[in-house]
């Protein structure tokens, strides 16, 4: 995938001072903003579900460390409720939980991939969702996978996000966050030749860490790899955080595990 680059890398402190700006300062969240972008980010995965598809479905099968991680997850989740794959795409990532014993549903923005996914994974259940504003009850989530689901979120909508995620979990329930480590904006134009309007951001760990708790989260570990090989996937760092919504009733979360 070809990309053009805004030319600001950024360091974590610049990032996190980047994040107060938006947040505190002169480019506070617009919401009708968001509702503009949410409508672009919708039609380009409408536009490109079927491609998407083809690339990305069977990419756990070439990421080792990925499957170790939905592992662990799985492990912890087990038994517990009810879990949602976040931006679920073809449902990948849901189908590999289902077959660890989990009970798991999808949730993304775009009505094609929820199609893409409803055919390639019978048995588990997809439906339309936004990150924004999750039409999911409070407390009510053993855990939540977010695999690259924040790529298209500006930065000053990560809050919301986040806060969003730890309400509809229970207390005690796990969060594993996946994302692309840096600090820059990309803008690719074209992908798998089709048009696209969206943006794809890069965070550092450090700064999406702070975002967390400050919504309420508990860090329990964040992993990084860099990128495997390039008929895999796109040449980034990774980052992997499993974080968990505090329980009152333990005063260590890591009771849990």
């Amino acid at each position: 995938m070809k990309v053009n680059r805004e030319c600001r890398d950024l360091t974590d402190s610049q990032q996190s001072r980047r994040i107060d700006r938006d947040r505190d300062g002169g480019k506070r969240w617009n919401e009708q903003m968001d509702i503009e972008r949410i409508g672009t980010i919708r039609a380009d995965y409408d536009r490109i579900a079927e491609e998407y598809t083809r690339h990305i479905y069977k990419e756990l099968d070439s990421k080792p460390l990925d499957r170790e991680l939905l592992q662990r997850f799985a492990a912890d989740v087990e038994g517990r409720g009810e879990v949602c794959d976040v931006g679920c795409g073809p449902g990948h990532v849901a189908r590999f939980l289902h077959d660890a014993g989990v009970s798991i549903f999808g949730l993304d923005l775009s009505p094609r991939m929820v199609e893409q996914a409803r055919k390639l994974n019978p048995g588990i259940q997809f439906r339309e969702g936004n990150m924004l504003a999750l039409d999911i009850p409070d407390a009510s989530l053993a855990g939540i996978t977010a695999f690259y689901s924040i790529v298209n979120i500006h930065v000053e909508s990560l809050p919301i996000v986040f806060r969003e995620l730890a309400r509809v979990l229970m207390p005690g329930g796990l969060l594993l966050l996946a994302f692309h480590i840096g600090g820059e904006i990309l803008r690719p134009g074209e992908l798998w030749g089709h048009t696209i309007s969206m943006e794809f951001f890069l965070f550092e760990p450090a700064a999406i860490q702070r975002l967390l708790i400050e919504a309420g989260f508990a860090i329990e570990e964040v992993i990084e790899r860099g990128p495997y090989a390039p008929e895999v996937e796109y040449q980034s760092r990774r980052a992997y955080i499993f974080a968990r919504k505090p329980d009152p009733r333990f005063q260590d979360c890591k009771s849990f595990e």
